[in-house]
């Protein structure tokens, strides 16, 4: 029994409804209902009682929140201290970042972290909502993560620390025989999930800057940047990836951007962590390594400018690219 699954059933029991619940645990209400189902299935026994609305927890097991919320505690305080006593010792820091990060910025923060001579660093890729998990568990010292400027992030800011690091664009790009078959009102796209985070920024800061008679035509869904780039060289559509991960593919040729004739979106590249972290090898890298690591210049902000000097992600949008260069 895992110690978010255990703070999972809490938080039913203590708002009532999967919905509130789902707020409560900073995630979207799909994605917490999926974690729901996966408890169950991994536990072999229902828990919810699915014929009243709102969902609510079988009576068996509200009868055993004492249990729960007791042994929630303990696993609690047992993880805090193997963490102390693990920092303590040199073992392994660990981290979690989106997986577009991953590929394009993690390898700095590793080669940071190593030269330092100190414990091995485990990485852990995985979405925005799962590298809170992880971080509200403990089971990472601190995560990275994009956000979208001036926008509120997901995370709770008087319970974490945060420090920028640098700064991507999420960019359109294709293959090159398929800037032919964009038409002015048709643009075939590969698309995110709504529920992850790229999906959430196509649908908020890119759809509507989107020409009125453009019409988004979704070819295929991916939640993985690395499949959705793969797709985009593959000719398949027109993707939205981060810059700093089409760089070598743009200078080869075998992707072409398309961010002169429609909307790009900068993000900023942050790492977070617990307030009051105790971790001593955890503190370390926070202030000694992420604090003062300086990315190269393809993770500086770049946001592509039109002829006016102002950049593309502000302004306004002609429609969907024609055949011209």
């Amino acid at each position: 029994m895992r110690l978010e699954w255990i703070d999972d059933i809490l938080a039913v029991l203590d708002t009532g409804s999967l919905a509130r619940a789902a707020q409560k645990r900073l995630v979207t209400q799909s994605a917490f209902t999926r974690r729901v189902r996966l408890i169950e299935e991994s536990i072999g026994a229902e828990l919810f009682d699915r014929r009243r609305r709102p969902v609510m927890l079988l009576a068996g097991v509200e009868a055993l929140a004492p249990e729960l919320r007791d042994l929630s505690t303990r696993l609690r305080q047992v993880r805090q201290k193997l963490h102390a006593a693990n920092s303590q010792t040199g073992s392994a820091l660990s981290f979690a970042c989106q997986h577009a990060i991953t590929t394009t910025v993690s390898p700095y923060i590793v080669r940071a972290l190593t030269a330092r001579g100190d414990a091995p660093v485990r990485v852990r890729s995985c979405n925005q909502e799962e590298c809170l998990v992880l971080l509200l568990s403990g089971e990472v010292d601190f995560v990275l993560t994009y956000t979208v400027p001036e926008t509120p992030t997901p995370f709770l800011e008087g319970a974490f620390e945060s420090l920028k690091l640098g700064d991507d664009v999420l960019i359109p790009v294709c293959a090159p025989g398929l800037r032919d078959d964009i038409s002015s009102d048709r643009l075939p796209v590969i698309s995110y999930p709504s529920d992850v985070f790229l999906g959430q920024v196509f649908d908020r800061h890119i759809v509507p800057r989107l020409d009125n008679e453009v019409q988004v035509v979704t070819k295929t869904e991916t939640a993985l940047t690395l499949a959705a780039y793969e797709f985009a060289v593959g000719g398949i559509g027109v993707a939205w990836l981060p810059q700093s991960m089409v760089v070598t593919a743009l200078a080869q040729g075998s992707l072409i951007s398309l961010d002169r004739d429609l909307p790009v979106q900068p993000l900023h590249i942050k790492a977070f962590r617990l307030c009051d972290d105790g971790g001593l090898q955890s503190d370390s890298a926070w202030r000694n390594t992420l604090s003062q690591i300086a990315l190269p210049d393809h993770l500086q902000s770049h946001a592509p400018r039109g002829a006016d000097g102002y950049p593309f992600a502000g302004g306004s949008y002609p429609s969907c690219p024609s055949a011209q260069s």
